[in-house]
């Protein structure tokens, strides 16, 4: 209650609850009717009051101006005193004109990143003698001067011809800085908002060398769940190696506080995958509350199928990338598949039309992208088939070429009993991933469903010759419908040559080596990454009011919560502010409708007044394998694709490419002037007209 006569300021505790109070109880309590009534204060007594306070206040300000001027007159008696005076020194012009000068190279240098284009316009042996501009970076300084800049006018007036304008050291060095500032101003809001999630994208290829994308999930001051790229880190084939470079880059160098990270998420494609568990298996042992979960954006039927430690399904998803992105090359040859479909489907007509909107899209990604496969296998090889052999000459060498390569990869056995043996095993997972992805509700039902989904691949590894029977028929049948040979691969054919006692058939062999593996492995892959904590986590989502609803407010938060216990601002009071939330919502307005996502919630007008819910909230919105809920703040992990896509790999620099993706983001341009200042030149260095420090071409 609030007196509202009272004659100072009343401010809610930040950490005060709303209650229901029961105003009559006390009517039918006789030992509460002698309790001491708060005395009324009469218009006078208010205004004495309010005198006191303001001649208390009128006596503290001398007070105050007697403190400041002491202050100013003693500067030295200041912690850092002498450091102030040191930074007050005016600059002479020589360092004036280097501050302006670096400014004009790192204007220049963010504009390049920003813009992607690279440093160097050509190779160096392309460039014919007598030019002077050997890359894109000295042809803009040229532009600039030529505008009528000064600074850069004056430096290049007293360079001689036979000069770069700038090394590439420094160049180099530059790039270092910009990276790093602009990098710092992400993790800076990440460090405000504390929790954040670590996600790592499939390794790739910058300037001949493996790198790992690193994106961190946070939700920002204005309750928003956000998805930012922050660098790349240089991929280690030993796996240990990897983990400790992987902690000492993000803790060390980044700055990040690993006790805060409260989930990690890692999207490789096979061969990666046994690796990158390592690093998440080191992780959790150093922070137990980092769980290991799948990430939002990669279907979990595609995500297990690239874990599988059996080649031929890492060739096989390799041979189902290239046929699909062969494809996607230009809308001719996705116009000749749309063709052979309606030929084969002229029958199913509907069927027909839904495989063709399929094709136009990135169909590999999706949950039941094996059973599209299987449907679309025949008109693949029919189209292929087609193109390679073509009289017309419609296409050249290098499309005709790829088309046999391609064709000859999907019309191998070893190729169709992968994919169909893959398309059964991952059918019992294919709804619970595709829930995974879904609504917040789905997402909680959906951890009460592993249960059943581990029974039913239990059954399946326990009866597996019954199954595997009847897989390996349905791919020899559509081996015999596509005209393919059915044969062991030769690989196994060479060793079992001259040995007369192996009687081992082709069905026995791919049991063996495919299908039992590749189902014992699917069922541990989703007990090591639904673990007992991550599970627990996704029990808490019956905070959201929508979930509350479906369970009849029935629901049991502060048991799933406990590992969160240490994240509350006031875990005391949790269990009678959780009961103060249901209350909320079970006797709500008819016309108010019950927040259906975690970022609805999070921007309710009142949730402030549930700080502990809120930071509930928070730390479940940043698990990874919750979706982001604003396609607008998931931008990080679009420009990074982006970036890869337009980008030549020899092209493509780790500094740019921070500057590329987060192009929107603030910078500093004098910070990285008194940085590069700092860290590379003295005062005895600095640049003088006569460019001494030049670098010799």
């Amino acid at each position: 209650m609030i007196c509202r006569t009272s004659p100072y300021r009343t401010v809610l505790r930040d950490n005060a609850i709303p209650t229901i109070f029961d105003l009559t109880s006390h009517l039918n309590n006789p030992h509460s009717r002698h309790r001491k009534r708060i005395k009324e204060l009469s218009e006078d007594e208010i205004r004495t009051l309010k005198q006191k306070k303001i001649d208390e206040t009128s006596e503290q300000e001398p007070k105050h101006k007697e403190i400041n001027n002491s202050n100013a007159q003693n500067p030295s008696a200041e912690e850092g005193g002498e450091e102030q005076d040191e930074d007050i020194l005016p600059l002479t012009l020589e360092e004036k004109e280097n501050k302006e000068y670096l400014k004009s190279l790192f204007e220049i240098l963010i504009l390049m990143g920003k813009q992607n284009i690279p440093l160097d316009g050509h190779e160096t042996d392309e460039i014919p003698e007598g030019l002077f501009t050997p890359d894109n970076f000295q042809a803009l300084l040229e532009c600039r001067i030529n505008s009528g800049e000064e600074v850069l006018r004056k430096r290049f007036e007293t360079t001689a011809v036979n000069t770069l304008f700038c090394s590439k050291t420094q160049q180099k060095q530059m790039l270092e800085i910009c990276e790093s500032c602009i990098r710092e101003e992400t993790l800076r809001e990440v460090r405000d908002s504390h929790f954040f999630s670590i996600i790592t994208d499939d390794v790739v290829d910058i300037a001949g060398e493996e790198h790992l994308p690193v994106l961190v999930r946070f939700v920002d001051e204005s309750h928003n769940l956000r998805e930012e790229f922050v660098g790349f880190l240089p991929y280690e084939a030993d796996a240990e190696i990897l983990a400790v470079k992987f902690h000492t880059t993000i803790t060390e160098k980044w700055g990040l506080n690993m006790e805060y990270c409260r989930g990690q998420a890692y999207i490789v494609s096979s061969g990666f995958s046994s690796k990158m568990k390592v690093v998440a298996s080191r992780l959790l042992e150093k922070y137990p509350q980092a769980v290991y979960t799948l990430c939002s954006s990669c279907a979990l039927n595609m995500w297990l199928a690239k874990s599988v430690p059996v080649v031929g399904v890492s060739v096989a998803l390799g041979t189902i990338e290239e046929v699909c992105s062969f494809f996607h090359r230009s809308p001719q040859l996705l116009l000749e598949l749309d063709n052979v479909i309606s030929v084969l489907f002229q029958n199913n007509e509907e069927k027909g039309k839904e495989l063709k909107e399929i094709c136009h899209s990135q169909w590999t990604g999706r949950h039941d992208a094996f059973e599209i496969l299987v449907d679309l296998l025949q008109a693949l090889v029919l189209c292929l088939d087609g193109i390679n052999s073509d009289t017309n000459i419609r296409w050249n060498n290098y499309i005709a070429g790829r088309a046999f390569v391609l064709c000859s990869a999907v019309t191998d056995f070893d190729f169709i009993v992968t994919i169909v043996v893959l398309k059964n095993v991952l059918s019992f997972t294919r709804a619970f991933g595709k829930n995974l992805q879904g609504q917040t509700s789905d997402v909680f039902f959906a951890a009460s469903s592993l249960t059943a989904v581990l029974h039913s691949l239990n059954e399946v590894m326990e009866n597996i010759e019954v199954y595997h029977e009847f897989w390996f028929e349905e791919a020899t049948n559509l081996a015999t419908k596509l005209d393919i040979q059915m044969k062991l691969p030769g690989k196994f054919r060479r060793a079992q040559q001259g040995n007369l006692e192996s009687q081992l058939t082709s069905e026995s062999y791919y049991k063996e080596t495919l299908s039992v593996p590749t189902v014992e492995h699917i069922i541990q892959e989703l007990k090591d990454i639904f673990s007992e904590q991550h599970l627990k986590a996704l029990k808490c989502l019956s905070l959201v009011p929508s979930v509350m609803g479906q369970l009849k407010f029935n629901t049991s938060e502060e048991h799933h919560a406990d590992m969160y216990r240490s994240d509350l601002p006031n875990p005391d009071t949790l269990s009678a502010e959780l009961h103060c939330w249901r209350i909320k919502w079970k006797h709500r307005g008819k016309d108010i409708e019950l927040p259906s996502t975690i970022y609805e919630a999070l921007h309710l007008p009142d949730i402030k007044f549930f700080p502990n819910v809120y930071a509930l909230l928070k730390v479940l919105c940043i698990l990874p394998v919750m979706k982001v809920e604003n396609e607008r703040y998931e931008n990080g992990r679009k420009r990074l694709k982006a970036y890869l896509r337009n980008t030549l790999t020899d092209q493509r620099s780790s500094n740019l490419a921070l500057l590329n993706i987060n192009f929107d983001i603030k910078h500093d341009l004098d910070l990285m002037v008194d940085t590069y200042i700092k860290l590379y030149t003295t005062k005895s260095e600095l640049p003088t007209d006569n460019s001494e420090n030049i670098e010799n071409t």
